[in-house]
């Protein structure tokens, strides 16, 4: 007996309806497809997102304890205020002293730039110069580009001048002539208000030839301005020495501090921690170390300034100047503290590096 006869008869063979609702199949495939690319695309998205917040909690901590180093490290220096105290006196005497010299290299160098601007050049010409040539004389030195103004001086004038400051108006009375000459005083363009401009404008009016002698008074300037450019030299290779120095003074103080901590060191290597995460302390050390000593350096300036301002502006006084010493300005006084603070962590880093490596964890075998 065939078992299809118990099937009733016209009914649609087993899985018919299935076929007939999906023929090839394709839909079923193509509904896992999407369900699984959603699911895959949760995936991607939760795993980015896992990232993004491991990045920033990484981040975050590695601040944190740079903050916390930081501030135990300020902690110890102010437990040892003597001995902190000390090595910032030492930095800040070492960095105010070449930063003074420059200040008052400075100073000495706008001296000789208001002078300089001031130059003039002195022309005396022919006894037998008569007013007519001096005055076409003038207006040919106008003429020059290199020439900005001509005074005049004319003979009788100087001659009267002379008379009421000398005192001798007795003698000058059996004068039978003026023996003074007609004189010009040339002042060069603001371009030329230099040694070198000078030089070139008076050797350009001595060619004329009703002018009998041409005076330059810049010798004594130009013997100022190769002194300060010694003075300058000589500050570059002290600032140098002296920078040299300050490393030197926390690449030992750094030593100590490390040898005092020898033990924590090694029990920090040998529980993994990184050279990394040991050196931090100390140049954090360092960089305090630094910070301090340019605080210190900038009192040191202020005090001098104040102290040395009083007889300076006294003395200029009675040469009718103005001079006074000038302090360092805002972006001067960040320079200097940050020129200290980089002085002191290099300081930091050159001990570190030479004396933590001698330090083995196999020493407590």
């Amino acid at each position: 007996m065939s078992t299809r006869g118990s099937e009733p008869k016209g009914s649609p063979p087993r899985g018919a309806g299935r076929l007939a609702e999906n023929p090839s199949g394709r839909g079923g495939r193509q509904g896992a497809a999407k369900v699984g690319g959603k699911a895959a695309g949760r995936g991607a998205g939760a795993g980015a997102g896992k990232s993004r917040r491991s990045l920033k909690t990484l981040l975050t901590g590695y601040r944190a304890h740079h903050l916390k180093v930081a501030r135990d490290s300020a902690q110890r220096l102010w437990q040892a205020p003597i001995s902190t105290l000390m090595t910032w006196s030492v930095m800040g005497i070492a960095l105010a002293l070449p930063v003074g010299l420059m200040l008052l290299l400075v100073s000495l160098q706008g001296i000789s730039t208001g002078w300089e601007s001031a130059a003039r050049v002195t022309v005396y010409l022919e006894d037998a110069v008569t007013d007519s040539q001096a005055d076409t004389l003038r207006a040919e030195i106008l003429d020059s580009p290199a020439v900005a103004e001509v005074v005049w001086i004319h003979k009788d004038e100087a001659l009267a001048e002379f008379r009421a400051s000398s005192g001798l108006t007795d003698a000058l009375d059996y004068l039978d002539d003026n023996p003074l000459p007609h004189t010009f005083l040339v002042t060069p363009v603001d371009a030329d208000r230099n040694a070198d401009g000078v030089d070139r404008l008076a050797a350009e009016l001595a060619d004329y030839d009703l002018a009998a002698r041409v005076q330059v008074d810049l010798g004594w300037l130009q013997r100022l301005a190769a002194l300060t450019e010694v003075i300058a030299q000589g500050v570059w290779v002290l600032t140098v020495l002296l920078a040299a120095a300050v490393m030197l003074v926390i690449g030992n103080t750094i030593r100590l501090a490390i040898e005092n901590r020898r033990d924590e060191i090694l029990v920090a290597k040998l529980v993994g921690g990184t050279d990394a995460f040991v050196r931090r302390p100390f140049l954090y050390t360092g960089a305090w170390y630094g910070l301090g000593g340019g605080v210190v350096a900038l009192l040191i300036l202020q005090l001098s300034l104040w102290w040395l301002n009083g007889p300076v502006s006294r003395l200029a006084s009675l040469y009718n100047s103005e001079f006074r010493l000038s302090g360092l300005p805002f972006d001067g006084v960040l320079g200097l503290l940050a020129m200290a603070v980089v002085l002191g962590w290099l300081g930091a880093w050159l001990a570190v590096r030479r004396h933590l490596d001698d330090i083995d964890p196999a020493e407590m075998a």
